[in-house]
This record gives C-alpha cells, sequence and structure tokens, in this order.
C-alpha cells in the first residue's frame, strides 16, 4: 500500500530527472517497497538508474526483496564491480536464492565474480539438494560454549552479532561444534554476569537436517512458533539457521504451486504477467488433453442409454444436475484432505478414519440434497421420477466424496502430489460415475 501511494511521486521526479530528491528519498523507504516501487518503473534504463541511487546496504536488502524476474533484468544492466557489490552485501542465504533462480551460465559468470571465501559458502550451499533446508539456511549464527561465563558469552555476542542476521536465539555447541541447546537472548541478558551459560540451559531444543525438505522447515516453524531454527548434520554439528522470512517465501512457492496444480496447471517457473504465450499455452494443454478423452467416456457412457433417454426425455433435464453435484462434491472433499495434508493435519495410516468420517458427511449431505431434487422430479415426472432423481443424489453426492477423500491418499502411495487431485480430474471422473449411477437406477426404477 505503501508503494502505490508513493509510486506517482516517485515516477514524476524520475520523469524530471530530479535525481538528488530521489536519492534523499529513497533510503527512508523500506526495502520492501523501494524493491516494488523499481518494479514499477516502466523503463528498464531507469530502474537501473533508481536502484545505483541506493546506499549499498540499502542496495542489497532491496535487491533480496526483488522477485527473480526483476533481479536478472538488473543484473544485465549493471557492471560487474556493481553487481560484486550487491552480492558481497547480501546474506548468504539471499545470495544462495538468488543463484538458484538465475540461468546457470549467468550463475557461472557471478560465482567469478565472488571473493573467495563467498564462493565457498555459496558452492557448500548450493551443494545441498534442491529444496532442502540447506539451500534455504545462512551459515551466521552466534554459538557459544556452556561452560563460559554469561559475561563472556555477552561480549561475544556484542563482537560478532552485527554480522549475523538475526541473533535472538544463541546456540551453546561443545568443542567438536555439535549443537547442545539453544537459548533465547532473553535469558541471557537477564542472567547473572558470574553464572555460567549451562545455568540457562534446558537441553530441550528443536532443530532441522540441512537434508530436509523445505516443506519441514514451513511447517516446524509454524508448528512451535519460532523465529528461527537450527540446521544440523547427521552427527549433530551446527551447520547455520533458518529464518521465519526465508520460510514464508517456501510457503508462497508451495501454495502458488498447490493452487496451480489443483487446476491441472503445470506450476509456473515466472510470475503470470512474464510467462510466454507459448510457455502458458505448454503448461496448461497437456491435462486439458487427458481431459477431453477422459470426459468422451462421459459421453459413451450417455449413448449405452440411449434407448431410455428417448423414452424418458425429462431425464436430460436432470442429468447436469447430478453429474455436477457429485463433481462439486467430490472437489470440496478433495480440497479439505489436499489442504490438511498440506498442514501435516491427517496421516496416510489414518485414512480408513478420515474415509469413514467422510461416508457419514457424504450421506447427511445427499440425503439433503436428495430430497430438495426429489420434489423438482416429482413435479417434471411423477412421483418414481422424484424416487429416481432423490436415489441418484444421494448415491453420486456420496461417491463423488468418497473419490475425492481416497484418491489424494492413493496418489500420495504413489509418491505423486496429492494436489494432483485436482477439480478437473475428481470432476471429470465423477461425471462418468454420476452418468452410469443415474442412467441406471433411472432404467431400474421408471424401466424402458
Amino acid at each position: 500500500m505503501i508503494a502505490e501511494a508513493i509510486s506517482p511521486e516517485i515516477l514524476e521526479l524520475i520523469e524530471a530527472k530530479n535525481w538528488n530528491v530521489l536519492k534523499e528519498l529513497l533510503p527512508t523507504l523500506e526495502s520492501a517497497d523501494i524493491a516494488e516501487l523499481i518494479n514499477r518503473i516502466p523503463l528498464p534504463e531507469d530502474r537501473v538508474f533508481v536502484f545505483r541511487l541506493l546506499p549499498k546496504d540499502t542496495a542489497a536488502d532491496s535487491f533480496s526483496e526483488m522477485t527473480a524476474e526483476l533481479q536478472e533484468d538488473l543484473v544485465a544492466q549493471l557492471t560487474n564491480a556493481q553487481i560484486k557489490q550487491v552480492l558481497t552485501n547480501l546474506d548468504p542465504d539471499d545470495r544462495t536464492h538468488f543463484f538458484e533462480e538465475m540461468p546457470p551460465a549467468v550463475t557461472r559468470r557471478l560465482l567469478d565474480l565472488l571473493s573467495v571465501q563467498d564462493r565457498k559458502e555459496t558452492l557448500e550451499l548450493l551443494g545441498y539438494p534442491e529444496h532442502s533446508v540447506g539451500r534455504l539456511m545462512t551459515p551466521d549464527y552466534v554459538a557459544v560454549k556452556k561452560e563460559w561465563s554469561i559475561a563472556q558469552a555477552l561480549d561475544h555476542i556484542r563482537k560478532i552479532g552485527k554480522a549475523v542476521e538475526n541473533f535472538d536465539t544463541v546456540y551453546v555447541i561443545d568443542n567438536r561444534w555439535k549443537l547442545l541447546d539453544s537459548i533465547n537472548l532473553r535469558d541471557i541478558v537477564l542472567a547473572q554476569e558470574t553464572d555460567t551459560v549451562d545455568s540457562v540451559m534446558d537441553d530441550n531444543f528443536i532443530s532441522l537436517s540441512a537434508f530436509d525438505d523445505q516443506e519441514k522447515a514451513v511447517y516446524y516453524l509454524d508448528h512451535y512458533g519460532a523465529a528461527l531454527l537450527p540446521v544440523v548434520d547427521s552427527a549433530g554439528i551446527l551447520l547455520g539457521s533458518v529464518t521465519f522470512d526465508d520460510v514464508f517465501d517456501v510457503a508462497r512457492e508451495e501454495t502458488t504451486e498447490d493452487i496451480h496444480k489443483s487446476a491441472s496447471v503445470a506450476p509456473l517457473e515466472t510470475s503470470y504477467p512474464r510467462t510466454g504465450i507459448f510457455e502458458l499455452y505448454a503448461k496448461r494443454i497437456v491435462w486439458l488433453v487427458v481431459l477431453v478423452f477422459v470426459n468422451t467416456l462421459s459421453g459413451a457412457a450417455i449413448a449405452g442409454f440411449e434407448t431410455l433417454i428417448q423414452q424418458v426425455t425429462a431425464l436430460v433435464f436432470f442429468l447436469p444436475l447430478i453429474i455436477g453435484s457429485s463433481g462439486n462434491a467430490g472437489s470440496q472433499a478433495a480440497t479439505l484432505i489436499v489442504r490438511a495434508m498440506a498442514m501435516h493435519e491427517v496421516e496416510a495410516k489414518n485414512w480408513w478414519r478420515l474415509v469413514l468420517k467422510d461416508l457419514a458427511v457424504s450421506c447427511f449431505l445427499g440425503l439433503t440434497m436428495g430430497a430438495a431434487v426429489s420434489v423438482l422430479g416429482i413435479l417434471r415426472g411423477g412421483y418414481m421420477m422424484g424416487l429416481a432423481v432423490a436415489l441418484s443424489m444421494i448415491s453420486v453426492v456420496v461417491i463423488g466424496s468418497l473419490l475425492g477423500t481416497i484418491i489424494p491418499f492413493f496418489l500420495r502411495l504413489l509418491r505423486i502430489d496429492p494436489a494432483t487431485a485436482s477439480s478437473p480430474l475428481i470432476t471429470s471422473i465423477s461425471d462418468i460415475l454420476g452418468v452410469l449411477i443415474f442412467f441406471s437406477i433411472s432404467s431400474l426404477i421408471i424401466g424402458t
């Protein structure tokens, strides 16, 4: 909102070439707002000029808040010296994330601009598996020894604290750098200076492995309400930490990916406005073609009851209503289950309990919807029509809901993302079963 409010003023200053005022104004803004403002500048050359007006620390912070597309655009127009200055001032985790998003050729060229230490640090982080916590962590942290006095610990914190992104939590390590505990800085500050660090230890801490999936970091930080968590190797050696702002980006990306999958769209690599026409076509066409062939089965099922439809044409009136309700019930159930899986609220071993629970819920839903639609059936074709429509509605709602509940568990068993149990897929399968159920029940009750 701040960026939207001040953008017109910035654009006017740029148009007037009033660089002196801009140079004084920009550092007073938050880094996230500066990143958004630069993104709103229409001309690439003006974006670069405004970015170069920023102090080096502000430039690095703002750069880390930008989208990968905007970062790549800026890098393409900056000199090697300017790029080196930005990369050097980035936090290690932000620098790693930047290199992750760049094309390999660009990454190789930019790595050569880093100092030996920064390059080594970056390559170590990039050496962890993609989407692992190791790629996400920062190797900068504050660690103390348990035998130190509180006065020693505070002196150490003051000495290196400026170089650390977040030291609200202080780690306790042994001589081999093994993590022993995680202590709140407040506990150290409030302790007596003559006490030792182990006097404020409780030996109770949560840590992540560098090889854990990033989604686990999202879950842990949310579940435990922590601002950061330590990252260790298989031997418990402290490697770094993961902060809340780092996993927030991961959570946003995962949510976006699940939304895309739920609509049977392959996840986009860039933002929608920057994605080309043919790339959007490629992301959508595969599932659409697959669903075309799946939906032909519905047509085949309808053709199998051609004689019944000719004799009781009123059935056509209820067909969209029946199959639509089946798909809607299935989509609702799938959405609830997939979201619960993403939030780690359900486990695969408890699938049968959830199926029984959904069976009870879907029965109530089906009975309510069946009673409502039976009135329409009676009005359109008499009591037998009302009975056929009501029983069909109950059946398709129950079966559609069960499909939406079971399919995500089945996909997880096959190691496929449950989000693939998308609305279009569930709807298409429910349509086929809805047609078969509706006409089969109608054939038995009404006759041919």
